[in-house]
């Protein structure tokens, strides 16, 4: 049995490759928000440094690291541009499915063009009546090759990426399909409105008598029957990226704060930086910060106890889809109120577009709406009272009588 899970590169190492890396990103955060210019060099930069590789074991080129390590390193690149993370979330799953995969030449192919710099995106989630039924992207063969067609929103990252993972409907039966992201017949628009994370190109993507290969149709797809550590660990991206923006929040405002001169009649203190009501704000923000990563790491550890089993065992794989739920809860509730308090420590001026840093709420308040937090706290409520399952498979979109869920 292959081994995924030794740690090879050390903490101090990753920092030391990356973050020279996510310190030139960041310094460009507020230019890229205030233009809407989407990350494309930034992402060069990521696959030169072979920042897709994380857990790609080192013989195939990789860093071998843990899965506390990626998501250690995916929080600094949050708090260097939060859209980033987000864009790669799909990609880290994909790998994570290439090194839960049974050895042999295709694993070994995808892991080393992992190492070379390809990403995966991602084109699931479908606008209008959704897939709660089924996809009504479809995969159909057509003499001696498959063809696929339909409509996706949502399709965060690929833009981004060589490759699109789509979720697809064949005769009844949900697929995962990986297409090249220039093939004829796909059409990607940049068309996400959302006023956060505005840069995660999370638009529509279109596919029209895309021709499909064998080789690229990938077994069960999202949305498929039964315990995943997907879920969980798709999920935890988007807390990684809450914990980044908290951080950046907090070393945003605490270097305002800090060369501000300008105070109040009323102040305690000459300077803001000495009035004990700034310090507390600061204080808060930074308890905030540490709360939440606290929070990722420690899903993170069920996780990597979950991939190092192979993710056989069904039991931790509900321990981590019931942390990563429970997470999902406590980060969103420390980081949006954090995100609106740090308004507190300097009157208007904090509001300059200059400053941006109403871009820290906005992003927090736009991936806090993934996975609606409403639904998740029931699910969590009913799982122990009543013994249900969690929701691993599920989906966004109109819902007839005929799948209407019992109450």
């Amino acid at each position: 049995m292959t081994t995924v899970e030794t740690q090879t590169t050390t903490d101090a190492e990753l920092d030391a490759i990356f973050g020279p890396i996510f310190e030139r990103i960041a310094a460009g955060a507020v230019a890229r928000e205030a233009d809407r210019q989407l990350p494309f060099e930034e992402i060069t930069w990521l696959r030169a440094a072979k920042f897709g590789a994380l857990r790609v074991p080192v013989e195939h080129g990789g860093y071998g690291v843990t899965v506390r390590q990626l998501f250690r390193q995916l929080i600094a690149l949050s708090a260097a541009e939060s859209n980033l993370p987000q864009a790669l979330r799909v990609h880290f799953s994909f790998v994570e499915d290439q090194l839960l995969a049974e050895p042999g030449p295709a694993r070994t192919d995808w892991l080393r063009a992992v190492a070379e710099g390809t990403l995966v995106g991602n084109a699931i989630t479908e606008p209008g009546v959704g897939a709660v039924d089924r996809y009504r992207t479809r995969l159909t063969r057509d003499g001696e090759r498959w063809r696929l067609d339909g409509t996706k929103f949502y399709s965060t990252g690929s833009l981004y990426a060589d490759y699109i993972l789509a979720a697809a409907d064949r005769d009844g039966e949900r697929v995962g399909v990986l297409v090249d992201a220039n093939a004829e017949g796909v059409r990607q628009h940049d068309d996400w409105d959302g006023f956060g994370q505005r840069l995660t190109a999370s638009g529509t993507t279109e596919f029209s008598d895309v021709t499909v290969t064998e080789d690229r149709i990938l077994g069960p797809g999202y949305g498929a029957p039964g315990a995943t550590y997907a879920t969980s660990y798709l999920q935890l991206v988007q807390l990684a990226v809450l914990a980044g923006i908290a951080r950046r929040a907090e070393s945003d405002t605490r270097e305002w704060v800090s060369a501000r001169t300008r105070g109040y009649t009323h102040s305690a203190a000459d300077l803001p930086r000495r009035d004990p009501l700034v310090q507390q704000v600061i204080g808060r923000l930074s308890a905030a910060a540490f709360a939440a990563e606290a929070s990722v790491l420690a899903v993170a550890d069920v996780l990597d106890a979950v991939l190092a089993d192979r993710a056989r065992d069904e039991s931790l794989v509900v321990a981590a889809e019931l942390a990563a739920a429970r997470a999902q809860l406590a980060v969103i509730d420390l980081v949006l109120p954090a995100t609106t308090l740090l308004f507190e420590v300097g009157g208007a001026s904090a509001v300059s577009e200059s400053l941006r840093l109403d871009r820290h709420w906005r992003n927090a308040r736009t991936i806090s709406v993934h996975n609606p937090a409403i639904q998740k706290a029931r699910a969590i409520g009913d799982h122990l009272l009543n013994g249900s399952d969690l929701p691993f498979a599920w989906s966004a979109g109109d819902r007839s009588p005929a799948t209407e869920v019992p109450s």
